[in-house]
Parts: structure tokens; sequence; C-alpha cells
């Protein structure tokens, strides 16, 4: 093409790193329209091309706000039943029956580590190396009520090169000083969208404003 016409679709919301503003901007995607030969487009069009992406920015941003509340509503009304199910059946009735601990998080596993014994579902470690990892947290981490971590080798865990790619990240809420309710999620390759030079990665947008270094960029 040699002509083309760019419009930015933004919406609210901070960046991947969770720095900004409250009121900090997001590039959400483009709009791109290309022409076969030269061609200029009167302001007035442009004008209006710009406040009709600006209307369809405002309604993106409340279907997205509209996902995100029935998403927290959806996780409130499951921990609610699994609360009931530990007040009314025996705790391992939150591995074995309908909603599990697994429809409360976003994971590939989750177990039930209660009185000695061990209750997996889904992608998990090994009896005995949930048993390890007790033994770790109670060495390391004992004065805590929980750890979240991406990363079971980056968080000191010894063992966890013998995990595989299985199992990598964690989150574990601590019942007692014996019993614990497990998260786990597998190796994930992480692909970072480099914006601009690759090797100068602190060079970004300050939240206020949205340059082409940070978000832009990367999209083109």
């Amino acid at each position: 093409s040699i002509a083309s016409l760019t419009l930015a679709v933004v919406i609210n919301g901070n960046d991947e790193d969770g720095v900004g503003t409250r009121n900090s901007m997001k590039l959400w995607g483009l709009v791109v329209g290309h022409h076969t030969s030269v061609r200029c487009i009167p302001f007035p069009l442009r004008y209006a091309c710009e406040f009709l992406m600006q209307a369809f920015g405002l309604q993106l941003n409340m279907e997205l706000q509209l996902a995100a509340q029935l998403s927290e509503k959806r996780v409130l009304r499951t921990q609610t039943l699994l609360c009931d199910m530990l007040l009314r059946d025996s705790p391992t009735g939150i591995v074995t029956q309908s909603p599990s601990i697994m429809d409360l998080v976003k994971c590939d596993g989750a177990a039930l580590y209660h009185r000695g014994k061990y209750y997996p579902l889904g992608v998990t470690p090994t009896e005995a190396q949930i048993k390890d990892i007790v033994n770790w947290l109670l060495a390391f981490h004992g004065d805590s009520t929980g750890l979240s971590t991406d990363s079971l080798g980056d968080a000191g865990y010894p063992g966890a090169a013998t995990l595989g790619d299985a199992v990598c990240g964690m989150a574990v809420a601590y019942i007692t000083s014996r019993d614990y309710l497990f998260w786990f999620r597998s190796h994930t390759e992480k692909e970072i969208k480099w914006g601009g030079a690759k090797h100068h990665p602190q060079d970004k947008d300050d939240g206020l404003k949205m340059h082409p270094r940070y978000s832009f960029k990367a999209f083109l």
C-alpha cells in the first residue's frame, strides 16, 4: 500500500507491570486502513474516524468491566459454595466434588494436604514431592499464612528441578500448621514484546502519557 490511516483503540487500565495511575490508558488494538495510491484524508473525516474509535473504546471498556464483574461474582459464589462444603461435609469434598478448588483459581492442578494425606486434582506433584514441599514450607515459611510464586525455583525450593515442566508456579494457603491447600501451574515460556531498543528495557512510558515506545511499537 502507498497510503495508510492508523487509529488506536484505547481503554482504561494499568500497564503490564502494574505501574501507572488509576486513570492510565492502555492500547487494546489498532484499526488500519490502506490505499494503493496516494490519498489525503480530509481533516473532518479523520476527526470523525477518531471520534468513532473513542466511542468504540468506551463501549469496549464497559464490556470488559462487565466481564470482570461477572468473573468476580463467579469467584465469590464458588468461594461461598466451597466454604459451605467445608462446614457440612468432610474437607476432602473440596477436591472430590463440584465445584472444586480448581474452579476458584485458574490453574493446571490443585491439591489438599490434610492430616498427612494427599488429595491431588489435575496436574500436581507426586505425594513424595508434596511432602518435601510441605517440609520446605515449614522450615522457611512457617510463620506466614501462605505463599504465592511464579516459580518454585526462584522462590528457593531446592527440589524444583525434579518437578520438571509440569509444575512451576504454586500458591498455597495454610489451613493449620499441617493442613494446606495447593494450586499449581505448569511451566510456560514468557514472551517479551520489546517496544524499542531491547538493551534499554527501563525506557518505558511514564504512565501519564502513552508514547510509541511502550505501546504502539510493540504492536507494529
